[in-house]
């Protein structure tokens, strides 16, 4: 790896970005402050937060359903879930999701933390992840083992081209010193060879699985157009768990 360039996180920490001249991916080298970074797991600069959530699910619910095998059926889990919002959200359409962070307190989704014995999971997501971790192939490899899936979907931004310059790019995140790596999706194909899963890619989401999937039409049941326009109707052939959660959590109540 070689040094591009440097900068300043949490405004008081040096940093030297190194970057890997046959893949692409770029890094932040001895990222030495991370547990003063994630002193709070979800950094207050994050004002995307919600609107993003809502239209991850829109787009994953899509492909989930037109996309996947299974149509919807089998379970799920939201891996680094943060505050439960995704999970809940796909509940909500009435996909069997799971909810795990090592980092970050559930409060939108309690009583669906995933644990083994909730069983082998179709896919695992992890949204806005892989630019937190030290080492991308470890992380996916742990992951995909802890659900017993096949299937990781995922997104992070990616760069083209030469690492951009740290004062134009805001997904370097400087002031929370959080996203410590970045990929190109030359990167990505890279990861996806080591790690022995085929990977496509299409309108910012990513996807490491042993399936075979169909790139044309993974373009358009990802598109905002297609998710937006058939969610109405993909929460009528999908059976919502809203209430029948809400049920459930009032009985876990009673019982308590």
């Amino acid at each position: 790896m070689a040094h591009v360039f440097s900068a300043v996180l949490l405004g008081k920490y040096n940093a030297d970005y190194m970057v890997c001249q046959s893949c692409g991916y770029l890094k932040v080298h001895e990222p030495y402050w991370l547990s003063e970074a994630y002193s709070s797991a979800i950094a207050d600069a994050d004002t995307g937060l919600v609107s993003r959530n809502f239209s991850i699910a829109e787009k994953l619910s899509s492909l989930l359903f037109w996309e996947m095998a299974e149509r919807g059926g089998g379970r799920y889990l939201d891996s680094a879930g943060g505050y439960g919002m995704l999970t809940r959200l796909m509940r909500d359409y009435g996909f069997d999701f799971y909810w795990s962070d090592k980092y970050c307190e559930n409060t939108l989704a309690c009583g669906f933390e995933y644990d083994a014995e909730v069983g082998k999971c179709v896919a695992v997501t992890a949204m806005e992840v892989l630019e937190h971790v030290i080492d991308p192939v470890m992380h996916v490899k742990e992951i995909l083992s802890c659900a017993n899936a096949d299937t990781l979907i995922f997104s992070t931004e990616l760069y083209n081209g030469a690492p951009p310059n740290p004062a134009e790019w805001w997904y370097y995140s400087l002031p929370t010193g959080q996203h410590i790596g970045f990929f190109q999706l030359r990167t990505l194909q890279v990861l996806a060879d080591k790690l022995g899963l085929n990977f496509y890619s299409a309108n910012g989401i990513h996807i490491f699985t042993k399936r075979r999937l169909r790139k044309n039409w993974l373009r358009i049941v990802t598109s905002s157009y297609f998710s937006k326009a058939t969610a109405p109707l993909l929460r009528r052939l999908m059976k919502s768990k809203t209430m029948d959660d809400h049920r459930k959590m009032l009985s876990s109540v009673s019982k308590s």
